[in-house]
């Protein structure tokens, strides 16, 4: 129930409520020129609390933000998307400061995109834009708003600041595999390079690697399969990134050679386990492949351990290989996850694909 008295020349109201508990409650504001205008108020929360918003919560949309993010993310996602948590709060709190999450319309959130899109890369936008919107649906549920803001937002970016990740060509490639699998018969305690190696063929996230135990691997059917990942900071496993990483793939013989060379020096069940009882760490396995490409005098600034997952697409891509079949090979939720990611990779051979389609059409 609403009422509404004058203060001297301003009108106020108070909204009073009660809980499903019986306690009652109250929420007032003061400062209107008009009684319509106070009216106008106490209609629009009464019309929130029939909703089920909750208006006596008051909170800011970086308040919220960080909070949803310490109690359904933090523990539950990989650190590179936790990383990416991290930055979207960042540029919530430089826009928006404190204002109320109430208060945030939809031509503000508008405004906040065309600001980050501005200086980001498309994809960064779109990963910026999914994290707010499921954020913005988790403050719905739970009565801070009974509107999502984000809606029907044009996501605006600036394609200038679009990346392509560097990886290896064909000739590359053969030239970096030489150099790692050089006299490795000898070397068994050069555990990156046998990660290296295995990222090459396979295509493998690095976490997916660090987690391979020999129980993974059908040395009858030449396959691995891939059910965990490794988390560096707890040193255990951790589910995959998502359902659909959890795959076997075929693989070549040439890779079951090498690992079996590494089977016959270790103890641990974990295939890359060291013979200092560590699984080697990103900066570790990443200082391997620079020294590698180093002396070989392939200079590629950007070039990271990742970045032989996406070499792996490219010498598939060059050999033919069907998209979808890639695309199950890497653990894509779906065909166009794959599309998005190494689309300037397919453009690249969109030529030999032609072809072959011309080809093929000139058999009819």
């Amino acid at each position: 129930m609403a009422t509404y008295f004058k203060r001297g020349n301003k009108w106020s109201a108070k909204v009073r409520w009660y809980d499903n508990e019986g306690k009652r409650h109250s929420k007032s504001k003061s400062g209107f020129a008009t009684k319509v205008l106070a009216k106008q108020w106490g209609v629009d929360q009464e019309s929130k609390l029939n909703k089920g918003v909750a208006i006596a919560k008051e909170i800011s949309l970086t308040g919220y933000y960080q909070d949803w993010v310490k109690t359904y993310k933090a523990d539950k996602v990989a650190d590179i998307t936790l990383d990416r948590y991290t930055y979207t709060g960042k540029a919530l709190e430089e826009f928006f400061h404190t204002v109320k999450i109430k208060a945030i319309t939809r031509a503000d959130y508008q405004k906040f995109i065309n600001w980050y899109g501005a200086n980001h890369a498309p994809a960064t936008v779109k990963k910026v834009n999914a994290i707010v919107r499921a954020c913005v649906k988790s403050a719905i549920l739970d009565d801070y708003l009974y509107k999502d803001f984000t809606q029907r937002v044009e996501l605006t970016s600036n394609k200038n600041k679009t990346l392509n990740v560097e990886y290896l060509n064909l000739e590359e490639i053969h030239r970096l595999l030489n150099a790692t699998t050089d006299k490795i018969d000898h070397r068994p305690g050069f555990t990156s390079r046998f990660m290296i190696i295995t990222a090459i063929y396979t295509g493998m996230r690095l976490s997916e690697i660090q987690a391979l135990t020999w129980n993974d691997i059908d040395w009858l059917h030449n396959t691995i399969t891939i059910n965990k990942s490794w988390d560096i900071r707890t040193n255990d496993f951790k589910p995959t990134k998502n359902e659909s990483s959890n795959r076997k793939i075929k693989v070549n013989s040439e890779l079951l050679y090498y690992l079996k060379i590494l089977q016959e020096h270790r103890r641990s069940n974990l295939i890359f386990m060291s013979q200092y009882g560590t699984i080697p760490t990103s900066n570790a396995v990443n200082k391997t492949l620079r020294n590698l490409l180093a002396a070989l005098n392939i200079h590629r600034s950007g070039f990271h351990f990742h970045s032989l997952r996406h070499s792996h697409v490219a010498l598939l891509l060059a050999n033919g290989i069907d998209i979808y079949a890639i695309s199950k090979r890497l653990g894509h939720s779906n065909i166009s996850t794959t599309a998005n990611i190494y689309a300037y990779l397919i453009d690249e051979y969109q030529d030999k694909t032609d072809q072959q389609i011309i080809t093929a059409l000139s058999k009819i």
